[in-house]
């Protein structure tokens, strides 16, 4: 059934007004289900409950969710840096909602400027009123509807973020399917160790099911690997295939960079420019990986990759590039090219 990932900034209160809470662990979610002319469609708000104070699973929100919610309730650095990030990460549909708190107020055309300063000019303004937010979200989704088809037909990517043992069912690795498809008896590649395992079973919202598609997030049962292969940052894609009878090859979903050339598009409210020696985090599928700028050359940079950083050979996402240590910490996003 199609899934709608919506990232969020925002508090509890107001998602639990659009969705049912679910996992409430350093990333909130919450879930709506609705039957519509094609069948049930899910909206999945994913919320960073420890943003601003860590930015990993803001980041990794932004990387699972194809349209955004920001909760306003005052004009600081916080929203500055969320706006730049949300644009950074190429969302340009979602809704700001301004609800200051009591006796507050917020400037209604101020905030809007900066939207749109930061690149969301397209973004819409609603209510806290939680039948209306989810109106809006369904439109969305209907908006895009051919994008998340066509995803669902990619190459398999897979970010793991979690996996442990279950008594009488072995390993379980759980993560969202950023492309493609994944079936019942499917081999999956697990990088970057390059072990190897089939799905033994899939289930999606505590429901068994034969297939798990872009937008779920899906636990796998993992027949013949080993739980040494599976960390932060591991990646599930199907095995490439050479078949010299049938003269098929398709390599794998992803390019392993370990050094790559990377032309940044900065962030509109970023006033740091990076140089030679300078440590940056690169946020791609929900990656997260450490490297060192070797070499800049006019609007190019020379980057080597503290360990391999992933990027799908077909239609990659932006990778927002981020400095900790940086006022917003959002540099911008970029594209990388193997060097």
């Amino acid at each position: 059934m199609p899934v709608l990932n919506i990232a969020m900034i925002g508090s509890d209160e107001l998602a639990k007004e659009v969705a049912k809470p679910t996992d409430q662990r350093d990333v909130h979610t919450y879930v709506h289900k609705e039957s519509g002319s094609d069948g049930p469609r899910i909206l999945s708000l994913i919320r960073p409950a420890k943003y601003p104070e860590r930015l990993r699973p803001f980041l990794n929100a932004l990387s699972a969710a194809r349209v955004g919610i920001i909760e306003i309730s005052g004009i600081d650095a916080t929203l500055g840096e969320a706006l730049v990030a949300f644009a950074s990460a190429n969302i340009t549909k979602g809704i700001g909602i301004i609800n200051a708190p009591d006796g507050g107020w917020v400037d209604e055309d101020q905030v809007k400027m900066l939207f749109k300063q930061a690149g969301l000019g397209e973004w819409t303004f609603g209510s806290t009123d939680g039948i209306e937010l989810r109106n809006t979200l369904y439109q969305f989704m209907d908006d895009i509807a051919d994008e998340l088809s066509a995803n669902a037909e990619a190459p398999l990517v897979i970010p793991v973020d979690q996996h442990f043992n279950v008594k009488g069912i072995g390993l379980v690795a759980i993560g969202y399917v950023q492309s493609g498809t994944v079936n019942v008896h499917d081999e999956v590649v697990l990088l970057p160790a390059n072990g190897t395992g089939s799905a033994k079973s899939l289930q999606v919202m505590d429901d068994d099911v034969p297939s798990a598609s872009a937008g779920d997030r899906v636990g796998l049962a993992l027949r013949g690997a080993k739980e040494d292969h599976l960390g932060s940052g591991t990646l599930l894609v199907h095995p490439a295939v050479e078949d010299k009878k049938t003269n098929t090859s398709i390599p794998l979903a992803v390019v392993a960079h370990e050094r790559s050339t990377m032309r940044l598009s900065r962030s509109p409210f970023q006033k740091r420019v990076l140089a030679e020696g300078d440590v940056v985090h690169a946020s791609v599928d929900l990656q997260f990986v450490v490297g060192r700028i070797s070499a800049v050359n006019g609007d190019e940079m020379d980057v080597t990759w503290e360990s391999p950083l992933y990027i799908r050979r077909e239609n990659p996402e932006a990778t927002l590039i981020a400095q900790l240590d940086s006022k917003p910490r959002i540099m911008g996003n970029a594209e990388l090219s193997l060097k």
